[in-house]
């Protein structure tokens, strides 16, 4: 896998200053969410790397210039300034978090910049709809709905809730309510956690106290697995339900010996799964590099389908203007099994949702 472009390596910035179509990313290269970051970019440059050797859109190479933003949302939106105003990036891609993308909202309206494929699923990007924000996955609230839905269908009821203190945690817990509310009973408790440093001694015993039977777990990375790993050492064998930021197989590897049985929600079909043209497609270019495909590399390869097919239909020497209003004019494009539409009026790309467990192979089970 190549390099990231970090902020600070101003020494490689010869190899991305010959780069013909430049596409920019701020993301947590470094920090909780690293293991998601790069696995998902990983999954992009399958594409990327294909299209380029194929000599790339319209005769034009892409080049993918990533700033670590460490998962800090003022970061993210010095990062997003510097690719913008500094670098000319055409675009932003795979930004990664609610509360980054969030941020740098203002820059993209000032500018004209399309965000393609952020890596998150608030619904604050969904709607309104936002001109310059072009998403390719399901909502957060439609997948903690779907995991309240399918505890109940379990014959769950004792449901504990904890979600991140930031937006994206608020944003999944909304979601959580709308489907306890179709369930028809209330969640057992509600705890908000510290986003970077949850107090577990403080959590656990809310959960185990109450003896809850199942635990929706709202927040990102390791501090999910560190929870999950806190729970279990407290003798508690509550069904721990997370969203599918967390479907990496680095977070599976951050859960150690707790990681059998979390269920983790999925945005994309399953990544074994070659029914899907997607899949098999995506399957192949990991073998040619000897990498094992994983939900978030799906998702990176999803998004860099979508990010092509924009350059693509941009035409020659692609501006800002011409992409976005190209982006638009995706109606039921088929990325291999999924259609992928956007309209001035809609900008959700996909609305796929599903579950998956973690088996005792370490694998995402459907």
């Amino acid at each position: 896998m190549k390099k990231f472009v970090c902020a600070a390596l101003v020494a490689l910035a010869p190899a991305w200053a010959s780069a013909q179509i430049l596409i920019g990313q701020t993301a947590g290269i470094t920090g909780i969410v690293a293991a998601g970051v790069q696995e998902t970019t990983q999954g992009a440059r399958l594409w990327l790397d294909h299209i380029n050797a194929k000599g790339g859109v319209n005769g034009q190479k892409i080049e993918l210039v990533s700033m670590d933003d460490k998962f800090d949302a003022k970061l993210a939106a010095a990062n997003a300034k510097v690719l913008i105003e500094q670098k000319n990036v055409t675009a932003l891609f795979l930004v990664r978090g609610t509360p980054h993308s969030v941020a740098i909202l203002p820059l993209l309206e000032a500018h004209g910049v399309a965000m393609i494929a952020p890596s998150t699923g608030a619904m604050v990007l969904h709607q309104p709809v936002n001109k310059y924000v072009f998403n390719v996955r399901a909502t957060y609230q439609r997948e903690a709905e779907k995991a309240v839905s399918h505890l109940h269908t379990l014959g769950i009821k004792r449901i504990a809730v904890v979600y991140a203190d930031d937006s994206f945690g608020t944003d999944g817990l909304e979601g959580a309510r709308k489907g306890f509310q179709k369930a028809g009973f209330e969640p057992l408790v509600v705890i908000k956690a510290d986003r970077l440093k949850p107090d577990y001694q403080k959590m656990i015993p809310e959960i185990t106290g109450k003896d809850a039977q199942a635990v929706v777990w709202v927040a990102s990375g390791n501090a999910v697995a560190d929870g999950v790993k806190a729970l279990r050492a407290a003798n508690s064998a509550a069904q721990v339900v997370t969203l599918s930021n967390n479907a990496s197989s680095g977070f599976v590897k951050s859960l150690g010996d707790s990681a059998r049985g979390v269920i983790v929600t999925q945005v994309f079909p399953a990544e074994r799964s070659i029914a899907y043209g997607l899949v098999k497609e995506a399957m192949g270019l990991a073998k040619e590099k000897n990498v094992e495909l994983s939900p978030a590399m799906l998702e990176g390869y999803a998004a860099a389908k979508v990010l092509v097919e924009g350059l693509r239909r941009a035409g020659p020497n692609p501006t800002r203007a011409k992409v976005v209003a190209a982006l638009e004019t995706l109606n039921k494009f088929d990325i291999g099994g999924l259609e992928v539409s956007f309209s001035a009026s809609d900008h959700t790309g996909l609305d796929f949702a599903d579950l998956s467990i973690i088996g005792s192979d370490g694998k995402f089970k459907r």
